[in-house]
């Protein structure tokens, strides 16, 4: 383990941005573009203190968000504890949504482009 201050500091812009987009937007923003922030807030907050590679990381951020949509097809959010549900029904979801998993995937081949273009821009000034 090792701490990453630039993925660190793009996590806390990132769900910063999140909670704004939670309370005050709605529509496309927050359902959507929401999504597509969300997977890179994780890939940024793993990458922020585990040293693995992006593709490791990226996958691993995936497969949570993956099995984050796919576990709304059951019920359980009707088993959420009751001074929670709020809070758990706005992190996790209430509904499945191919949209959603287009989303994740658009965000983590967003995040995986972006790397890589960096390390060729970095392997360049080397």
């Amino acid at each position: 383990m090792t701490f990453n201050l630039k993925y660190f500091l793009i996590f806390i812009i990132l769900f910063l941005s999140e909670i704004f987009i939670a309370k005050y937007t709605t529509g496309f923003i927050r359902h959507t573009f929401g999504d597509y922030l969300c997977v890179i807030l994780i890939y940024a907050f793993i990458k922020s203190f585990v040293k693995i590679s992006n593709l490791k990381t990226a996958s691993i951020v995936l497969l949570i968000a993956y099995t984050v949509e796919f576990l709304q097809l059951t019920n359980l959010q009707n088993f959420y504890p009751n001074e929670h549900v709020k809070t758990l029904k706005l992190i996790l979801g209430t509904s499945f949504s191919i949209g959603d998993l287009v989303a994740y995937t658009l965000g983590i081949i967003s995040t995986l482009l972006i790397e890589h273009k960096l390390e060729k821009r970095y392997e360049k000034t080397i």
